[in-house]
């Protein structure tokens, strides 16, 4: 996608965050910061994979600033090091760094620190090949830049929305009377590109998926060695994915060849922050 399509898909979610500043109560007060241009630098205070300057550059756009994209796509998804020190320079008038500074720098933070979290994960699985994936657990209103910042960090989507899969869970077992019951109630809905994916819980469960023709199967809260097991019987064309608040002190235990995911809310919900600072003055 071009930053100027990128800009433009996220223009509501800009229209909605500036919204929160209620710049309109004070119109005086916009009509009279000082239009001087200023030297920016975009500090980056921590060991990162830095992420979210489409939405940092959005940000200002959205004002009225003209960054061109293409001084910053070089640094975004890249790895740096506090004691790199690594700024990016950047001029604006200073009416739009003030006004866009704190918004643009919360998303970049946000995106940042879930892809740097992200990266952890994604670094200790890819010799096995196991995919880290999201959940739908992430913040109302933010669940694009924080789906795209697990991308940044080198992980997997698992879904956008509700309807890109259906997955049969434990509520939907209760409700309709067990696995077969519940997956049979999805396939009737002749979703004919919507795939189907079930959670279970044990090995019995398992074996009625596979009777049913379930292809992506989600292995909750099962420990290591119930996985081995699982594995031992997995079907040709089906995929296995782990979940279940598996942690980084946790994960290598879950890195089983034959396990092709392990999925992780933490990712979205529990990233830690890193630092980030705007810093800028007159010529």
């Amino acid at each position: 996608m071009s930053q100027n399509l990128f800009e433009t898909s996220i223009y509501k979610d800009m229209e909605y965050f500036f919204s929160e500043d209620d710049l309109s109560r004070n119109h005086s007060y916009i009509s009279e910061l000082p239009n001087d241009e200023v030297n920016c630098s975009l500090k980056i205070k921590d060991d990162m994979t830095l992420s979210g300057l489409p939405y940092f550059v959005a940000a200002f756009n959205f004002l009225g600033a003209d960054l061109d994209w293409n001084s910053f796509k070089e640094f975004e998804g890249k790895s740096f090091s506090k004691s790199d020190k690594k700024e990016i320079r950047f001029k604006l008038p200073f009416s739009l760094a003030l006004t866009g500074e704190r918004i643009a720098l919360n998303l970049l933070q946000r995106s940042s620190s879930i892809a740097t979290y992200t990266n952890k994960f994604s670094s200790l699985a890819q010799n096995l090949g196991i995919k880290i994936l999201d959940t739908r657990k992430t913040t109302p209103g933010l669940r694009g830049l924080e789906k795209y910042s697990v991308r940044q960090g080198g992980g997997y989507n698992h879904r956008l929305g509700q309807s890109d899969v259906w997955m049969v869970k434990d509520n939907h077992k209760s409700f309709f009377g067990g696995v077969r019951e519940a997956v049979e109630y999805f396939q009737n809905m002749k979703g004919f590109y919507t795939p189907i994916e079930v959670e279970i819980h044990d090995v019995e469960e398992l074996k009625v998926a596979f009777e049913l023709g379930v292809k992506h199967l989600m292995l909750d809260n099962f420990t290591p060695d119930q996985i081995k097991e699982a594995v031992s019987i997995k079907k040709e064309g089906v995929t296995y994915e782990a979940s279940g608040g598996i942690t980084l002190d946790s994960i290598e235990g879950y890195l089983i060849e034959g396990l092709d995911a392990i999925s992780i809310g933490s990712i979205t919900y529990g990233a830690p922050s890193v630092d980030l600072s705007l810093k800028y003055q007159r010529d």
